[in-house]
């Protein structure tokens, strides 16, 4: 199974979307630095919402979307704001 994942940041409260088929080694990924898109920042990563597919383009084709298109992120956060971090 493949998941399109948010991720938020302990201190900054940034937000992170991505996909992966192991989201347990990809969120060890995030807090120890390894990607280019976390390592910047002290503090932890932790799930906030996720979505799972069957496949692998689905999951990306949904990733790319919310990725690129301003209006489906948006709608996502403000329908997961209430998961969000204070």
């Amino acid at each position: 199974m493949w998941s399109v994942y948010v991720v938020q940041h302990s201190i900054s409260k940034q937000i992170y979307i991505g996909v992966s088929n192991c989201l347990e080694r990809r969120l060890l990924e995030h807090n120890a630095r390894r990607q280019k898109a976390t390592r910047r920042q002290k503090g932890e990563w932790a799930f906030v919402y996720l979505e799972t597919y069957r496949s692998e383009h689905d999951a990306k084709e949904r990733e790319l979307k919310l990725k690129n298109h301003g209006r489906a992120k948006q709608e996502l956060i403000k329908r997961i704001s209430k998961s969000l971090l204070a």
